[in-house]
């Protein structure tokens, strides 16, 4: 890393891989592994004959990305339970952000390779075609077609109803004090009648295997967690906003266990993320606030 911090053209593009890497791959450790073999290959790179680093770099980050997906792809085929991407905390700084939220970097997943590629080089980090047929090795009219699919596949996952980062996470504030005090009837008000539940502890903790549907499903999930809550308190960490939904990181036997995240639309919860694999959550005991 302090190799890295000493070229000030990487480590200024360095976030921006990271979180191109992260988008395509939904894994905060894969994409600090793609990162780092793009470094290597800048260091060996010829610097005058590169034009424009970052797109030099894009290029290297995507290619090393797509390659990476094949073996990804099988790895969550054979994944136990509902897979979720690794969890990230978004900046409070708008600009430095981008608009996926967790529910589009699951519907990502239904992509080929190619077309989330295509998607996020064009519609979320701004590339035009011609930079990104170079990244992808493929033809700009080819790469418009690919993005014009993706985003066509993605028009569902993308949230209807926009909710401010201060509302949301006052909501989430509200259905963390429900469900962990087992106020069954305040929780119920903040669900909508068609809320899923995922859980992904990748089988290694204790979680449901499959979604939760609806609001029924949904309530007796929490009846049951509210004894478990009451044997075995959940502490608070912090709230935060994750992978762009409001949401909440918790403590259960001084680990953190779990990570939150709610969908909401319309002033109602229509979707809980909940990450618990503790494989997923490494990475996050380094971003919580003491």
């Amino acid at each position: 890393m302090t190799e890295i911090l000493s070229d000030p053209i990487f480590s200024e593009l360095r976030p921006r891989l990271v979180r191109l890497a992260y988008r395509m791959l939904g894994s905060v450790a894969d994409a600090e592994d793609i990162v780092q073999d793009a470094w290597l290959r800048w260091l060996a790179a010829d610097h005058t004959s590169v034009r424009e680093p970052a797109a030099f770099l894009r290029t290297i980050v995507t290619r090393l990305c797509l390659n990476e997906l094949k073996s990804a792809r099988r790895r969550r085929e054979a994944y136990v339970g509902s897979w979720l991407p690794e969890p990230i905390f978004d900046p409070e700084d708008a600009d430095a952000a981008d608009d996926i939220t967790l529910p589009l970097m699951m519907a990502l997943e239904r992509l080929s390779p190619l077309e989330r590629a295509a998607f996020l080089l064009h519609d979320v980090f701004g590339m035009d075609f011609d930079d990104v047929s170079s990244a992808i090795g493929r033809e700009a009219a080819a790469c418009r077609k690919l993005a014009s699919r993706a985003r066509a596949h993605l028009v569902k996952a993308r949230p209807r109803f926009a909710i401010g980062r201060e509302q949301g996470l006052k909501l989430a504030t509200a259905f963390f004090t429900a469900s962990r005090t087992g106020d069954m009837a305040a929780l119920r008000a903040l669900l909508s009648e068609d809320v899923v539940v995922y859980a992904d502890g990748g089988g290694k903790v204790p979680t449901s295997l499959r979604p939760h549907v609806g609001l029924a499903a949904a309530m007796l999930l929490h009846e049951q967690l509210a004894r478990v809550f009451r044997a075995q308190p959940s502490r608070l960490i912090h709230f935060a906003v994750i992978d762009g939904l409001p949401g909440f990181v918790t403590i259960e036997g001084g680990n953190v266990a779990q990570t939150t995240a709610l969908h909401i639309e319309q002033e109602k919860v229509v979707a809980i993320y909940c990450t618990r694999n503790p494989d997923k959550l490494r990475h996050v005991i380094g971003t919580i606030p003491h």
